[in-house]
């Protein structure tokens, strides 16, 4: 067959079943803005921009969820199946919702009937560190956009799934990937950018913030998340990330692999999505962990470890939309050690302080174990550097059993860390060190499954784990494409009863308003309506609503496969609709440990299910 033939048949197959709908309407800026308000439509990764995840309908409440019943579910379809944790965005009667191994589906959100499909051409040499997975997609004008595993942010045409655009940000073959869903902000000079990160912390890259022209995908500036590297700005090269020296990491490349200076592969992927403030024109994100993961190959030998944070990672960073500054941050774990991370999203919401005063703040609950609440005004303008007043609100501990820390200082921001929870560095001709027990472990006390607020009940709902690891610090030098940890690990439970928790946190106090509890860990997210339900999904394969107020149970439906994603809602023709994908994988079955062992029974599957209440 002739290579131009073999070209056409193949751009055919990509966009499957792609037919035109020619009287689709083109989505704005301020119906993206307003998408907290919204029933019809669900057009942004959390529900906002505040990224509350919470739906003012109330079609279905407390006195009528048992009824629910599936209106129609969808097969991803093939043998391309694994951990599917997407959001799914609803526009015009239309479902888009991505897939493992970087696909996208556009289906009728009454019937499920399939509109069009994309599947990304992959090469076989991409790295995601924790399953084939897609997180989500974001919708502008007349395109829907998503990342996918070889480093490209791709626009297709929402109407008939055909690419506009698809720009290479990263060399996959050393690390780089996308998982997270972009976000679309618009400016104080009236542009709308379509934001996005990269991937890559477990192979020694360095993370990339990303804004683009949604129209034509061309970059408009690129901030990196490592102190000492330098930013972009209109194709020129900008300010770097904090001082160019790098202080807060050791300049001994001695220090680390023998070969390489520590910050030229430190990690600080911001592959989550991002929230946006657009009164101080702020982009917040988190900032992941530090690479390698081995912090002694991160500080000065001998030295303090307070010394070194590994700046700016494993933190929150608020970054300026026009330029890509580096305005502010608050770093959760200095030189982290554990892969923590920060990428766990930031939800914008009102908190009272003491005395009483409304202070606009982030809430974020981090694998560190951690509930952070902080100010975002002082961020948004210059606080959380090192020597600068911190920003913190509060923080709590969400989960039980941590060990790594007592708590968080709130005047200097940092945490009052225990002895010992470092893990020692071998010793020359030994392969590892001695290993310690560490909780929450790398996974987290929650990792990226995004929570949800309800400004109704003034409670945080979170899917998180009790789990610990047994850890150990190991040699390690730096191989491009290959992982970049330097410690090792065994996951294990805490408790013989259950793994995870789902809880309702009262960010005002730090308690725990009530609490339901799983035997498999959580890895799905949370959704929180006016009806006064918090709607999520079990390892197990279970759709479960509860009562947002006291956590009773009030419904649940099995899908036949683990569920890992994000259930969201809208309204079609005066009824209320729930969405959520099912299909098992991420990082548990991969790096879990005992809880790979406990999970094998799951099922693989790949699907997209929607409930509705019956007509009466």
């Amino acid at each position: 067959m002739h290579k131009t033939t073999i070209a056409i048949a193949a751009a055919l197959l990509l966009a499957s079943g792609a037919h035109a709908q020619p009287d689709s309407p083109t989505v704005s800026w301020d119906e993206i803005a307003n998408d907290h308000a919204s029933t019809k439509d669900v057009l942004s990764y959390g529900m906002g921009l505040k990224g509350q995840r919470f739906s003012p309908l109330k079609q279905i409440d407390r006195s009528n969820v048992a009824k629910l019943t599936p209106a129609w579910s969808f097969s991803f379809g093939g043998e391309k199946q694994r951990g599917q944790e997407t959001q799914a965005l609803v526009h015009a009667g239309v479902v888009y919702v991505t897939a493992s191994y970087s696909r996208m589906f556009a289906l009728d959100a009454k019937t499920g009937k399939q509109l069009w499909a994309y599947e990304h051409r992959l090469p076989d040499d991409i790295r995601p560190c924790c399953d084939v997975v897609n997180r989500g997609a974001a919708i502008y004008g007349d395109k829907v956009y998503f990342g996918t595993l070889d480093a490209r942010v791709v626009a297709l045409n929402k109407d008939t799934g055909k690419v506009v655009w698809n720009k290479k940000f990263g060399d996959h073959k050393v690390g780089y990937t996308m998982t997270g869903a972009p976000t679309l902000v618009k400016e104080k000079n009236g542009r709308v950018l379509l934001i996005h990160g990269s991937s890559g912390d477990e192979f020694g890259v360095v993370g990339w913030l990303f804004a683009r022209d949604p129209e034509t995908g061309e970059e408009v500036w690129a901030r990196p998340l490592v102190e000492g590297h330098q930013g972009r700005l209109n194709g020129q090269p900008g300010t770097h990330t904090g001082d160019p020296k790098a202080p807060s990491w050791p300049s001994d490349p001695k220090s680390a692999t023998g070969k390489v200076q520590p910050w030229s592969q430190g990690g600080g992927a911001p592959w989550q999505s991002a929230t946006y403030d657009p009164e101080t024109n702020t982009i917040v994100i988190g900032a992941g962990n530090p690479a390698p993961w081995n912090g002694n190959l991160r500080t000065a030998p001998g030295a303090d470890a307070s010394k070194y944070d590994s700046l700016f990672t494993s933190g929150q960073a608020y970054v300026d939309a026009t330029t890509g500054e580096l305005k502010g941050f608050f770093q959760h774990t200095p030189n982290d050690t554990w892969d923590f991370s920060g990428n766990n999203e930031i939800v914008l919401f009102d908190y009272k302080d003491k005395n009483g005063k409304t202070i606009k703040a982030g809430a974020h609950a981090d694998r560190n174990g951690f509930f952070f609440v902080t100010d975002v005004n002082k961020l948004a303008t210059g606080a959380g550097y090192p020597n600068k007043p911190t920003a913190l609100l509060a923080a709590y501990p969400f989960v039980d059993g941590i060990t790594w820390a007592k708590g968080f200082d709130l005047k200097t921001g940092r945490p009052i860390e225990n002895p010992n929870q470092r893990p020692k560095q071998p010793a020359e001709g030994q392969d590892k060190g001695e290993a310690v027990f560490v909780s929450p472990p790398f996974l987290g006390g929650k990792n990226w499954n995004p929570m949800s607020y309800s400004p109704e009940t003034g409670l945080f709902y979170i899917a998180a784990n009790h789990w610990g690891m047994d850890y150990w610090a190991e040699h390690l030098a730096y191989k491009p494409g290959s992982a970049y940890l330097g410690m090792g690990f065994r996951i294990k439970r805490l408790h013989e009863d259950h793994v995870g928790t789902l809880r309702a946190l009262d960010p005002q106090t730090g308690k725990i308003a009530w609490e339901k509890k799983e035997v498999y860990p959580l890895w799905a997210g949370t959704l929180a309506t006016a009806g006064g339900l918090v709607v999520t999904g079990t390892s197990n394969g279970y759709v479960k609503i509860f009562d947002a107020k006291n956590g009773d149970e009030l419904w649940k439906f099995q899908t036949g496969s683990g569920i890992v994603a994000i259930p969201t809602t809208w309204e079609q023709d005066g009824e209320q609709y729930i969405g959520i994908a099912s299909g098992y994988g991420g990082a548990v079955p991969l790096w879990g440990g005992d809880m790979a062992d406990l999970t094998k029974t799951v099922t693989q599957g790949g699907s997209f299910w929607v409930f509705k209440l019956p007509k009466s």
